[in-house]
């Protein structure tokens, strides 16, 4: 069921726009790993609030996932899988934790869009996901800042 919607929904973003009548549908996904996190984060990137987002190099290395490419098309669901936007990254780079500007918390939208606020919630995601594999984050690791813009 819910593939359908995201087929669907992905059929009627080309319809309206027949420059990606050649794309494959791509990737969908919500960001966090709450729900109530990942719907407040799907809400933002609607609005075009939230304009990027965060993962580890850790979790592309563990996961054996590619890095995002600037061109790269993606379908945000909200946390059942539900497609609420369509997102294209614009920039890829590599920043340490430590490294992380202030502009840059900004432009990833969440809470009080300021960089201690970023710092103290990604530093408790990128923990959680660790904790598991008994690993824990540092300031020197890298952090994959995806910018992307909504396109739909």
């Amino acid at each position: 069921m819910i593939g359908n919607s995201i087929e669907s929904y992905w059929k009627k973003f080309q319809d309206s726009n027949p420059e990606y009548l050649s794309i494959k549908q791509p990737q969908s996904f919500y960001f966090c790993d709450k729900e109530e996190n990942a719907n407040e984060c799907t809400e933002l990137v609607v609005k075009k609030i939230k304009q990027a987002t965060s993962p580890s190099v850790w979790w592309f290395k563990k996961n054996k996932v590619s890095f995002p490419k600037v061109g790269d098309i993606a379908i945000v669901t909200n946390w059942y899988g539900e497609p609420k936007a369509i997102i294209k990254t614009t920039k890829v780079e590599i920043v340490k934790f430590k490294d992380i500007s202030s502009e840059y918390a900004f432009t990833e939208g969440e809470g009080d869009r300021s960089l201690d606020y970023w710092k103290i919630v990604h530093w408790n995601y990128y923990k959680g996901e660790m904790e598991e594999f008994g690993e824990s984050p540092d300031e020197e690791m890298g952090i994959v800042c995806e910018y992307f813009v909504t396109i739909w």
